[in-house]
């Protein structure tokens, strides 16, 4: 399997161009209250998925990589419908 690095530019980017898009296809409307936990919500649970698979679904693993406790961890996977 290929491995595909991403830095912080890269990701940043990718974060520009869909807010940009968001924005965009608002068409002159105002975007909704919240958009800060709008943002992290989605991005949040892709970035829990790809981290899980990377160690394999070992939460304790994947609670470190991400910096955080376990049990925050097991939050934001039922938060998300992780299994």
């Amino acid at each position: 399997m290929t491995e595909i690095v991403v830095n912080e530019n890269d990701m940043a980017r990718y974060v520009r161009k869909a807010l940009r898009e968001y924005f965009r296809d608002l068409d002159g409307e105002e975007p909704c209250c919240g958009m800060y936990d709008m943002v992290m919500y989605c991005v949040e649970k892709p970035l829990l998925e790809m981290v899980l698979e990377h160690v394999g679904g070992n939460q304790t693993r994947a609670a470190e990589m991400l910096g955080i406790n376990r049990n925050t961890l097991r939050k934001k996977m039922l938060l998300h419908c992780i299994e």
